[in-house]
């Protein structure tokens, strides 16, 4: 650029457009790092033995909840019950950049009935996806334990950038695993009951320090 434009000015290497590590409705429409689908039919006979409610009542929450609620809040990309806890999980799991979760979250969850209504379609749409199998916190030793088990560490010899595609999509299915799994959840009442069983709010470690941890005695008061 500025070979081609020699009097133009160089201020950053970003100008903030991006947009990196901030929410954007371009990311959101126009696609940042992977854009990726993911989708599922959960027989019906599943979604009333195992998650313990019907195929009814998940498609009418998530039309009240993620697509209505989330409108009247004017949320950006966020129509989507808790992606980002999963997709963070696993950014850190895999030496990914943790402050990009704010982009690569954006997440829009679609659950409908399907097969003359008897079973549900479920599909997330995430489309700024920001993940790489190469350099940065993926060369820590633990993390590259997590992506030699998912079957992505490092490059691709055969075809470069396919590991980084694979874990983009292997994201995009645990956060439709979440999303199906909260929402059962809510719809069923199990949310409430299981916070109120395994509520952080109860003293689970020593209230304080055995014995008590040394401090600075009273300061001094001068006349």
């Amino acid at each position: 650029m500025k070979e081609q434009f020699p009097e133009m000015v160089v201020l950053a290497l970003s100008g903030n457009y991006c947009t990196d590590k901030k929410p954007a409705a371009i990311n959101w429409i126009e696609g940042r790092g992977k854009s990726v689908v993911a989708e599922a039919v959960v027989p019906g006979d599943v979604v009333k033995s195992v998650l313990k409610t019907t195929v009814k009542d998940l498609c009418n929450l998530n039309v009240k909840k993620n697509l209505i609620g989330s409108a009247m809040a004017g949320s950006i990309g966020g129509f989507n019950a808790h992606a980002a806890n999963i997709l963070t999980a696993i950014f850190l799991a895999t030496g990914q950049d943790p402050a990009q979760n704010v982009e690569s979250s954006q997440c829009m969850t679609l659950l409908e009935p399907t097969n003359d209504g008897q079973d549900l379609l479920i599909s997330v749409t995430m489309p700024c996806i920001e993940v790489g199998t190469v350099g940065g916190g993926t060369v820590l030793a633990a993390q590259q334990g997590v992506l030699e088990m998912l079957g992505v560490k490092g490059a691709n010899a055969q075809q470069p950038g396919k590991n980084a595609q694979t874990l983009a999509r292997i994201i995009a299915s645990a956060v439709l695993a979440g999303e199906l799994s909260l929402l059962s959840a809510l719809a069923a009442g199990h949310l409430i009951k299981a916070h109120m069983a395994h509520n952080r709010s109860q003293v689970n470690t020593p209230a304080s320090s055995q014995p008590v941890t040394p401090g600075p005695g009273p300061i001094p008061v001068r006349s």
